[in-house]
């Protein structure tokens, strides 16, 4: 099979199975969904804290964050997918089938994005319902959601070289505690200058601090250290490409 026609083939396949089973599609619409209703919902109030100068209101200030968290989450529930195929042997008759093996890992990773575009839609529409204010510009936007976008495909990269490793389902843990840990240790509730203690300090050398807080701007149309913001992202993408193909490489070795 050529390249063009690997890809095509494994990304419809995966999109098909996650259209058609609700237990595969369900919990990556609802998760976000929840927790934006949680936070914006039940954590208005602290929009009235003192120092908590965001300017477009809470709804938009948790909207990045869920916005950024169902796109890292959408590639790693992609990377859980890996592991359910080589576990149950279609993974390996896979690779058995495709001369070209990096097609694989490219279909999945299209299906990844396209899986998450069809949460952001939700998720976007969901929030304007609940009043979010937009500030930014159609530029502003285009950039947080290629952000998003960006994030999306390290989440998949870094599941994926995990899953290719490991080639079971046990590995769900170890591929989404990380990305959870450093989700849950940037500025989530509150503005960074709002941090106190550790968590201030941990904060501040997490790229997601960063991405949260160029995301923010940019909905507001104020966006500030966006260049540091996709450096990064892209860096963290060229490093997780590696993990993955070295992940391909090891399945090959495995047979």
């Amino acid at each position: 099979m050529r390249l063009r026609g690997v890809i095509a083939g494994v990304a419809w396949r995966m999109l098909k199975n996650v259209v058609t089973t609700p237990s595969i599609l369900l919990p990556s619409l609802l998760f976000p969904l929840l927790f934006f209703v949680a936070f914006a919902g039940g954590l208005s109030q602290v929009q009235n804290v003192p120092g908590f100068d965001y300017p477009n209101g809470y709804t938009a200030f948790q909207f990045v964050f869920v916005l950024l968290q169902a796109a890292a989450f959408g590639g790693v529930f992609t990377g859980f997918a890996i592991a359910r195929d080589f576990e149950g042997g279609f993974g390996r008759r896979l690779m058995l089938a495709s001369p070209n093996r990096l097609g694989i890992v490219l279909g999945y990773g299209v299906a990844a994005v396209f899986r998450w575009v069809i949460t952001a839609m939700l998720l976007t529409v969901v929030a304007l319902a609940f009043g979010m204010q937009v500030g930014g510009g159609p530029v502003d936007l285009v950039a947080l959601y290629t952000l998003a976008l960006i994030i999306n495909v390290c989440g998949f990269l870094w599941s994926a070289g995990i899953a290719m490793r490991i080639r079971t389902m046990q590995a769900a843990p170890l591929m989404q505690m990380p990305v959870f840990l450093l989700l849950f240790l940037a500025p989530v509730y509150v503005p960074l200058s709002l941090l106190g203690g550790t968590l201030h300090a941990v904060a501040r050398f997490n790229p997601v601090t960063y991405a949260l807080g160029t995301g923010r701007g940019l909905l507001a149309g104020d966006a500030t250290q966006v260049g540091l913001s996709f450096g990064l992202a892209l860096v963290l993408v060229v490093v997780f490409s590696v993990w993955a193909l070295r992940g391909l490489r090891s399945a090959e070795a495995a047979g």
